[in-house]
Parts: C-alpha cells; sequence; structure tokens
C-alpha cells in the first residue's frame, strides 16, 4: 500500500509537505485520564493565544491554509481548514476530546504546533492513498453522513480505490475510513505548507508518534514527504 502526492499538488504549493505516522498495534480504547492535564494545557496556551475566534484568523499558520483553500478554487471562510475550525472550538469554550485516543492524540498536536492533522483506518483503505487534484466523479460519504457528496473539479482530496478520504485537502474526512474505537492500523498524517517549516513539521510528527505509543500502546513509524520524496510504502 503505497502513500503518495501527485504532482499536481506541487504545482499548486511545491513547498507542500506531509508528515506521516503509521501506526501497527493501537488499543484505541484505552484509558486517556492521565492525559487530561496535558489537553487542558494546550487548551490553556490556544486561549492565551487567541483570545476571540477572530484571532485564530490572524495566525500566519491559518492565513497560509486560506491562500491555499483559495488557490484551488475554495472559499476558506465557508470551508475552514481542520486546525481553524478545531482551534475556533477551543477558543468558543467547548469539549474537543473523548472520540477515541488516536483522535484526540492527533488533535492535540494540531491545537500545539497550529498545523492540520487527521488520521484514517489503514484497514478501511482500498488500495493506495493519493493526495491530488478531483476529476469531481470520486464518491464521498462525510464523517456521520449518509449521502454522496462528490468532490469538484479541481479540489484538493486524499483518494483511494473507492473515493474520497478527505476533502478540500483537510476539511472533512469520509466516514468510511474513519478511526473508531476498533481501530488497530492507522495513518495519521501532519500538514504543512509555507511558512511552516520541516522542523516544525518534524517536531510534530515525532511527537505524535509518542503520543501514540504512550497511550494506545502501538509501535509507529514515521517518514516525511514533499516535493524530494512525494511516496512511501507503508505495506
Amino acid at each position: 500500500m503505497y502513500l503518495s502526492i501527485s504532482q499536481s499538488i506541487f504545482d499548486l504549493h511545491h513547498d507542500a509537505m506531509l508528515g506521516l505516522v503509521f501506526v501497527e498495534g493501537a488499543d484505541n480504547r484505552g484509558e486517556m485520564g492521565g492525559f487530561a492535564e496535558q489537553q487542558k494545557a494546550v487548551e490553556r496556551s490556544v486561549r492565551e493565544r487567541f483570545p476571540t475566534t477572530e484571532d485564530v484568523g490572524k495566525d500566519p499558520f491559518i492565513q497560509a491554509w486560506r491562500r491555499a483553500y483559495r488557490a484551488f478554487g475554495c472559499d476558506p471562510h465557508d470551508y475552514r481548514c481542520s486546525s481553524e475550525a478545531l482551534t475556533r472550538q477551543v477558543v468558543k469554550g467547548n469539549d474537543i476530546w473523548g472520540i477515541n485516543p488516536l483522535v484526540d492524540c492527533y488533535n492535540f498536536i494540531s491545537l500545539k504546533y497550529v498545523l492540520t492533522a487527521g488520521g484514517e483506518d489503514a484497514d478501511k483503505i482500498v488500495g493506495d492513498i493519493e493526495l491530488r487534484r478531483a476529476t469531481g466523479t470520486e464518491p464521498f460519504v462525510r464523517l456521520g453522513g449518509t449521502e454522496n457528496e462528490p468532490p469538484e473539479v479541481g479540489e484538493v482530496i486524499y483518494a483511494d480505490a473507492e473515493g474520497v478520504l478527505c476533502r478540500r485537502w483537510n476539511w472533512r474526512e469520509a466516514d468510511r475510513t474513519k478511526l473508531t474505537a476498533d481501530t488497530t492500523r492507522a495513518v495519521l498524517v501532519v500538514e504543512t505548507v509555507a511558512p511552516m517549516t520541516r522542523e516544525t513539521l518534524e517536531a510534530a510528527t515525532a511527537e505524535l508518534a509518542q503520543l501514540v505509543e504512550t497511550w494506545c500502546g502501538a509501535q509507529t513509524k514515521t517518514v516525511i514527504l514533499d516535493q524530494q520524496n512525494p511516496v512511501v510504502d507503508f505495506s
């Protein structure tokens, strides 16, 4: 099973990078009580950094994703990148924890570094995964949904042989490959575009792997994909 970045993505953003964590043997039903203090600390840090939801949109990393969305024809005020949406929820005082340990781990990293992050159940993926531009015919049922909502032509998507795994780069994940309590194998992704640096991505990816090992008892492997290294075999 391969995961790759299409040249069409680098034509939009030559500096796009993915930090990948391949997870094996995870216990995604584990007790996360010991993680609570770290979660509260990162929430406090977010609220100190962003006193209001309007302040979130001024962050240079959020601004970078808004530009990225506009580059493939998407209005970032109508469709917010995952890190902006998550950060705004915390600023509003909403609880974002407790979906399951893997999701809690990547949400923590997203908040700490203001980077977009997500994940898929590796056992539900069909064929290979590619980050690419959409043809507009790929099937997609959003997380928690039942209706087919195919992407727009040219939209940035993650896709496998069965359809879309995530629409608008990191806006909305598919229900088919979602992480659940039964997930034991997963592909977790942290994403960057300039001005986010490789050093930041490497630190965030390494910390995500450590969290998953600690709280899910899993074995992990990490890799960074970029224009010079756009594909990896994680079978």
